[in-house]
């Protein structure tokens, strides 16, 4: 099972996105019986690099704002104090 196949979505697996609709298009019936698993095969290693991508950038977006909060909370004491 994958995600929805939007391309807005999943900018970096355009392309095979597409070729994967072609073929489900070009072969309504052999894609049942694998003409087009090769091609799920890298959208899957696609979705899970982009995953990564989008981790790996969320962990450094949040270490960014824990970083503000214990600053804030610092001056915020210290001002209190």
């Amino acid at each position: 099972m994958h995600p929805p196949l939007t391309l807005h979505r999943h900018p970096l697996c355009a392309d095979i996105i597409e070729q994967f609709q072609k073929c489900h298009l070009d072969h309504p019936i052999k894609k049942f019986f694998g003409e087009c698993t090769d091609l799920k095969i890298k959208l899957d290693r696609c979705f899970r690099q982009e995953k990564a991508i989008k981790r790996k950038a969320n962990f450094e977006e949040s270490k960014k704002l824990k970083e503000r909060l214990q600053a804030y909370r610092k001056e915020n004491a210290e001002t209190t104090a």
